[in-house]
């Protein structure tokens, strides 16, 4: 099989940014409303602290992914913006606030998301429950992706955190296995295909992503595919990573738009049935797409 070039770093010099992964500035009425919205009620969005390169484009549609349990994480992901230590106390009162934004909105398909909050010994399930169905009750024809954290194998918070109604359950592997260790140092490889498992047998529609561009290699990629089909998985998105701080880990690479092409084509043939692939693509970009497949 022939593999497409990547744009690689030379010694002791940095990749540059491709044309193909500038974006335009957030502007435009719907994005003014949606940033009214998340400022009035004191909601938290992936789109800003992830640094989400579609914010823009998102926003501007009338959409946004809510991140819930607050905005510190209690992992310290090399790849990752959100700000780490030990988060305050949880607002009991998030689920009411996030479901009435939904509702404001007038969203067709909602996505949530959450900091790890590994100090809590549900992990954040019943905050998780408790915001699905006040989405659910407030806005009963709203779809709901809820793309939630690793819950360390408990099992029964699994369980909690993806009954309460939502038709597609996420949980992001990230990268490939051989980069678990510099990328997710608090994370097993091994326990995330599990927790996929699990959410499939519970009966989920599952999905997962991955970034590209840290060092990994075709081969790799298609082992975490393989893998993941076996365990269950039913929609994959894979983007580019780019470097959100200088604090963060490299960018060893920019993958061009037609190898994600190829990587799109090569996860369906490995048995996937959804592939959103390419330099852009995040977590949660055209979600609703990936509702009824």
């Amino acid at each position: 099989m022939i593999e497409l070039p990547v744009i690689s770093t030379e010694a002791n010099k940095k990749p540059r940014k491709p044309d193909w992964l500038r974006v335009k500035l957030p502007v435009g009425p719907e994005y003014a409303k949606v940033r009214k919205l998340v400022d009035t009620h004191k909601l938290h969005t992936i789109c800003e602290s992830g640094n989400c390169p579609n914010m823009g484009e998102c926003w501007g549609a009338g959409t946004a992914t809510f991140m819930i349990l607050g905005n510190v994480c209690t992992r310290s992901c090399s790849f990752c913006a959100v700000a780490t230590g030990r988060p305050p106390e949880y607002d009991e009162d998030e689920p009411r606030r996030v479901a009435e934004a939904v509702k404001l909105m007038g969203v067709k398909h909602c996505v949530l998301t959450s900091v790890n909050r590994d100090e809590l010994k549900d992990r954040g399930a019943e905050i998780w429950y408790q915001t699905v169905r006040a989405v659910k009750e407030l806005s009963p024809e709203t779809t709901i992706e809820t793309l939630i954290p690793d819950v360390k194998g408990n099992w029964e918070a699994l369980e909690r955190m993806i009954s309460a109604g939502q038709e597609v359950v996420s949980h992001n592997m990230e990268t490939v296995k051989r980069l678990y260790r510099p990328v997710r140092p608090q994370a097993k490889y091994e326990r995330s295909l599990e927790q996929t498992r699990r959410t499939k047998a519970l009966g989920k529609r599952t999905k997962s992503g991955i970034m590209l561009g840290l060092g990994e290699t075709p081969d790799e990629v298609y082992e975490a595919m393989d893998d993941l089909v076996a365990h269950g998985l039913d929609i994959l998105t894979l983007g580019q990573y780019l470097q959100p701080t200088k604090r963060h880990i490299e960018v060893a690479e920019f993958i061009r738009p037609e190898q994600f092409e190829r990587y799109r084509e090569e996860g369906l043939k490995r048995g996937l049935k959804y592939v959103e692939s390419g330099p852009l693509v995040r977590s949660s970009y055209h979600a609703e797409r990936h509702v009824n497949v």
